[in-house]
């Protein structure tokens, strides 16, 4: 079913090398064709395998691209491969591994599996950000988890006005404010206070961090939504917008933050995953009481 596999490592941690080499191995024996990015080719001493330029270049060149590493090696890989109709599959060498699911031990099996056609496949979108000041937009970038808006260098809260689909929604002040897809409600909106959402549903999460009220409380809105976002033109410092826990650009007072949904990405599971079990499993509700 799936004929070129594209591979993006985590860099800077000797088990992925190990599973890099293990997996390539794997793939040769199923004569696929393997094609990994230029820093992943890096990791290994052997090359006789496509390099592609950037992960990108996978997206262009592969049906399924394996992501060994951590959730946020797969954040990354998903922002950069979700213009392209690709699929992503996660092996996991990080702590919790929401989306990355595979453990090293079980690649194999998992793999015979999946390779022959047998797997879960999930529609996952992401959200999009535009950042405008003055009326001109600075910068864009998508995130699958969340966006947060933060204070960066001032002592004090950030001040801030939302906004969805045109109706003012709030003023408020916090430490700021987390909008996380239903993929993302299980990371830091989850840490803030916000609801988890199952992947599957249409919805956006808006969690303010710390905020100076006892009455601000977690909401879910309709995943169409558009969400705008304008921090106080008296504002002193600065803030900044994170993306899957990346920054992207620095926020200054006046600025407008609109985010919306935009793009897909297609994970792959293997047949039997549960995402009631993930959830029992990584945030340990499995104990006796």
């Amino acid at each position: 079913m799936f004929k070129s596999i594209g591979i993006i490592a985590k860099r800077g941690d000797e088990r992925v090398v190990t599973t890099l080499k293990t997996l390539v191995d794997y793939l040769r024996v199923r004569q696929l064709e393997i094609v990994l990015d230029a820093p992943s080719a890096n990791l290994l001493s052997e090359h006789n395998f496509s390099i592609a330029a950037n992960t990108e270049a996978l997206g262009i060149r592969c049906d399924l691209v394996i992501a060994i590493g951590g959730d946020g090696t797969l954040l990354q890989a998903a922002r950069l491969l979700a213009k392209h109709d690709v699929c992503l599959l996660g092996i996991n060498l990080g702590r919790l591994g929401f989306l990355t699911d595979i453990c090293p031990t079980e690649m194999h099996t998992h793999l015979d599996a999946i390779l022959d056609g047998q797997f879960i496949e999930e529609d996952r979108f992401l959200i999009y950000a535009e950042v405008y000041r003055n009326g001109q937009c600075l910068s864009h970038s998508n995130a699958l988890n969340d966006m947060v808006i933060h204070r960066w260098n001032m002592p004090h809260m950030l001040t801030f006005e939302t906004s969805i689909n045109g109706h003012f929604v709030n003023r408020q002040r916090s430490d700021g404010l987390v909008i996380a897809t239903p993929t993302g409600s299980t990371a830091y909106a989850l840490s803030s206070g916000g609801p988890i959402v199952h992947p599957s549903l249409n919805a956006l999460v808006v969690v303010s961090i710390c905020p100076h009220t006892l009455s601000n409380r977690p909401i879910v809105v309709d995943g169409d939504s558009c969400i705008h976002v304008s921090i106080n033109a008296e504002q002193s410092g600065k803030a900044q917008l994170n993306c899957d826990g990346v920054l992207c650009q620095e926020i200054l007072p006046g600025d407008k933050i609109v985010i919306e949904k935009r793009q897909h990405i297609r994970l792959i599971h293997p047949q039997g995953h549960d995402h009631y079990t993930t959830l029992r499993v990584k945030l340990d509700w499995g104990k006796a009481v």
